[in-house]
């Protein structure tokens, strides 16, 4: 008897402690299923039928708040930029404006600077947010990052004061030029001099604005459109005569690789010495060389008279088909480390009185960065103040480029059709060598 009982006792307890675990474990459940999660807050049906839809198509980062401020609803954007943490809405302006909305209905907007998430830099990200009630119970919160409009604002606001400054010194120029005509009109020597003076602000007006129209034809235009082969023998030469008056000047000598003989050294310009001239790139002809012939002169520009400036070209291997590199080596005054960050940005110049003198508009290595870019290439530099500097500008081959091009454009080709003799590149022994920075002429 006191077996059974005991038997029966044992039960008793075994059923308690099995309801009491049946119990807690459901009210674990529902509290794991009461806690706010990621996916939960995409798929909570509170949301009125519709809003899921057109919040997933706006290009706004949006986020959704119930009336204790837990987020409902959260595009994947929102947290990317960090508004939302933990299910909650993580920067406080945001949240008050969404509790002042929820309390009298009201629209608000406002533009706020973000500390940007795992830079460690301090760089602000700019939004644009915009609270609107949804509903009786909800608030939507849009954000916009104009963190990139405002950075395309700044340069082009840079851009307008440079370009009004840039105009108003020669157009100043010329008007004083001209007074000072009109009241030496009885001394033929100083209208002659005044004349002199305001032909050359004439050409310094004329250069700048051709090189605006040019800079703005680079970045607006696609210049693959019109793309062909291009000898780079070409380029070098169109470069070596456009700077060959100006060279001979300050009589320096030019040499290049891009004769098949020796020839004689040339009035201002260049000694041709053997090499190839079966190089080319793949590009638009007018920009190739309009780039070349900017980096070409700036080095006779900012080179010392009886020195040397070098151009030479070669073949590099890269993982997406061969390069050619066209470098450009002067002895000139050299370029600093802190200059060397800002040279390619539009009307920087290192030695501004200097680029003045030279008729300088400060948009030549801008137009080089963006025709190299445009024809899928880049421009480097290596400089030392006092030793001269090399502008490297690397371009795919014409082979190579043409090559991507149809593959491209017709991906079903067959691969014997592209190992053609078209396909063909010359052999790495044709390969112009580099020159080396030369020594200062005595």
């Amino acid at each position: 008897m006191d077996v059974n009982a005991a038997v029966a006792a044992a039960a008793a307890i075994a059923g308690v402690l099995t309801g009491v675990i049946a119990m807690l474990a459901f009210r674990w459940s529902e509290r794991d299923q009461a806690r706010p999660t990621r996916t939960s807050l995409h798929t909570d049906p509170v949301l009125p039928p519709g809003v899921d839809t057109v919040l997933s198509v706006l290009r706004s980062s949006a986020v959704v708040l119930d009336e204790a401020d837990a987020v409902v609803k959260a595009s994947s954007a929102a947290y990317a930029l960090g508004l939302v943490r933990g299910g909650k809405l993580a920067v406080e302006p945001m949240l008050q404006m969404a509790r002042d909305t929820r309390r009298d209905g009201e629209i608000r907007q406002v533009e706020l600077d973000l500390a940007r998430r795992g830079t460690g830099r301090g760089e602000a990200l700019a939004v644009s947010a915009r609270v609107a009630p949804l509903g009786s119970r909800l608030v939507l919160l849009l954000v916009e990052d104009l963190t990139e409009a405002r950075r395309i604002e700044a340069v082009r606001r840079d851009f307008v004061a440079n370009v009004s400054h840039e105009l108003k010194t020669p157009v100043g120029a010329l008007s004083l030029l001209s007074e000072a005509v009109m009241d030496a009109s009885d001394d033929p020597e100083a209208v002659q001099r005044f004349a002199g003076r305001m032909q050359i602000e004439a050409t310094r007006l004329t250069n700048l604005v051709q090189e605006l129209i040019d800079l703005s034809r680079v970045q607006n235009d696609d210049p693959l459109e019109d793309a062909e082969p291009v000898g780079v023998d070409e380029l070098v030469a169109e470069a070596v005569d456009r700077c060959r008056h100006q060279a001979g000047t300050k009589q320096i000598t030019m040499a290049t690789s891009v004769a098949a003989s020796e020839g004689p050294e040339q009035a201002g310009g260049g000694r041709l010495a053997g090499g190839t001239a079966d190089l080319s790139v793949w590009g638009h002809r007018g920009q190739l060389a309009a780039a070349l012939g900017n980096l070409v002169e700036n080095a006779v520009n900012y080179s010392p008279a009886r020195t040397r400036v070098g151009i030479a070209a070669r073949r590099v291997t890269a993982p997406g088909g061969d390069l050619i590199e066209i470098a450009v080596t002067d002895q000139g005054i050299g370029i600093s480390d802190k200059d060397k960050e800002r040279i390619f940005e539009r009307f920087y110049r290192v030695d501004p009185a200097r680029s003045r003198a030279t008729g300088g508009t400060g948009l030549g290595l801008a137009i080089v960065k963006h025709v190299a870019a445009s024809h899928g290439g880049e421009v480097t530099v290596w400089s030392a103040e006092g030793q001269g500097s090399t502008f490297t500008l690397r371009l795919p081959e014409a082979g190579a480029a043409r090559d991507r091009d149809r593959a491209q454009q017709h991906p079903d080709l067959d691969d014997d059709e592209e190992d053609g003799p078209s396909a063909q590149t010359p052999p790495e022994s044709t390969a112009y060598q580099t020159l080396s920075a030369p020594e200062v002429l005595p």
